[in-house]
């Protein structure tokens, strides 16, 4: 039996279609003030989701064996190429690539942004959103940032406008889901547009894809970005994945052995993307839990994953608009499609004092503060009661919210604590 066949057959039985996986942690117990232990109620998904039971197993499958990838003669470093091999053939799969494009193993968003930064051909602008996390609103060296749209329709105008007042080769960046609001934007259109003046489209699908499927052919879109920790695996690795001809061209993301062909007095760099810009040991693990994420909730299927999301989060918003003093936040109004991200404010109460409250008291974890993208909170919170039209950074308090994230592993009950915790504190 080859490497690749005991990988695929290993990846089948991991992957046995079960309605929810179960979460690794799930079980956690956590102290609260006056001593009691309670089952934790982690509602902090958008941040970083809890490992997948397959995940956790498909990673101990493959201990036993690790070893070094793509140079060593011996079965263990054998079988692990394969296997990370059969990872990159995976996910791409997961996310619906073209035949060609490349699928480069980074350490999560972030770094694939600023990797497809540095593979710009010279003297491309790109267009961007000031409602974008940070990983995908600060790598550009040459940008050009548009003021958060009122409504769908207005983003595209925007781009449209944007794009069409640029000379030269230019990059639309766009977030598939917000991961402040979990406002689903209209990428399909966004890609039309960019096409249409000659530009390419990348996409910052962070929070995306653990909610919905993605489709990067169907939808043409031309680079995609996502983390493994927001995918069930935390286990350190992301990728980039799209068009080749960028990322060949690029000067390699890190010098070092795995990115050359020949060393001598000059250096003969790798014309396959994904070898170019993966210089030395790879985080093989990350790899393939991240795999075996994505061979999970396509097991799954997406069905029952978006049925159960939209049942606890239109419990957890119709609990908060229950609640006087608690405003949810919203770019497009709170009938717009969305993940299961909800971010809020209290009433006379700081985001900071709402989630230590709800940690100490009740223990429920949630995350507070600007979630890696001040510029869409200020615009969010500000010309309001909520606060000034300057703030400071991230440790002053001043225009944040407190978000709640749900996700695999997230129960009625989780929601329900929230809310009632929420009521309490409100009122008091």
């Amino acid at each position: 039996m080859s490497a690749l066949t005991f990988v695929q057959q290993a990846v089948t039985r991991i992957s046995e279609p079960v309605r929810l996986p179960a979460v690794v942690g799930a079980d956690l117990e956590v102290p609260v003030r006056g001593g009691r232990l309670v089952q934790y109620a982690n509602l902090d998904y958008a941040a970083s989701a809890p490992c997948l039971e397959p995940v956790n197993a498909a990673v101990a499958a493959a201990l036993p064996a690790y070893s070094s990838v793509h140079r060593g003669a011996g079965y263990a470093s054998q079988l692990t190429t394969a296997r990370y091999e059969q990872a990159r053939h995976t996910v791409r799969a997961f996310v619906g690539a073209r035949p060609g494009d490349a699928l480069v193993f980074v350490r999560n968003t972030t770094d694939a942004m600023n990797l497809l930064a540095r593979s710009l051909p010279e003297g491309t602008t790109a267009v961007v959103f000031e409602t974008e996390h940070h990983a995908s609103l600060l790598p550009w060296q040459n940008a050009v940032r548009l003021a958060p749209p009122a409504f769908p329709g207005e983003a595209i105008r925007a781009a449209d406008e944007a794009l069409a007042a640029i000379d030269g080769p230019a990059l639309l960046v766009v977030t598939a889901a917000s991961n402040v609001t979990g406002e689903l934007w209209p990428i399909a259109g966004l890609a039309h547009i960019a096409h249409r003046h000659g530009a390419r489209i990348a996409v910052d699908a962070a929070q995306l894809v653990p909610h919905r499927e993605l489709n990067l052919a169907a939808l043409d879109l031309d680079y995609v970005a996502f983390s493994g920790h927001k995918l069930y695996a935390p286990f350190g690795a992301g990728v980039l994945v799209g068009r080749p001809d960028w990322l060949a061209c690029a000067d390699p993301y890190l010098r070092g052995g795995g990115a050359v062909q020949a060393v001598g007095e000059t250096t003969e760099w790798s014309d396959d993307p994904q070898a170019r810009h993966e210089a030395g040991t790879p985080n093989v693990l990350g790899a393939i839990a991240l795999a075996a994420a994505c061979d999970a909730l396509t097991a799954t299927g997406w069905t029952a994953l978006v049925r159960d999301e939209e049942r606890l989060l239109a419990r957890l918003r119709a609990g908060l608009a229950a609640i006087p003093g608690v405003r949810e936040l919203s770019l497009w109004g709170q009938d717009h499609p969305r993940v299961g991200i909800v971010s809020f404010t209290v009433a006379g109460r700081t985001a900071r004092e709402v989630a230590e409250a709800l940690s100490a008291d009740w223990g429920i974890g949630v995350r507070d503060g600007k979630f890696c993208a001040h510029p869409f909170v200020r615009h969010l919170l500000g010309g309001g009661e909520d606060g000034a039209q300057e703030d400071g950074g991230c440790a002053d308090g001043t225009f944040s919210a407190v978000r709640a994230s749900v996700g695999i592993g997230t129960t009625t009950e989780h929601v329900d604590r929230l809310v009632e915790a929420l009521r309490e504190i409100a009122t008091t």
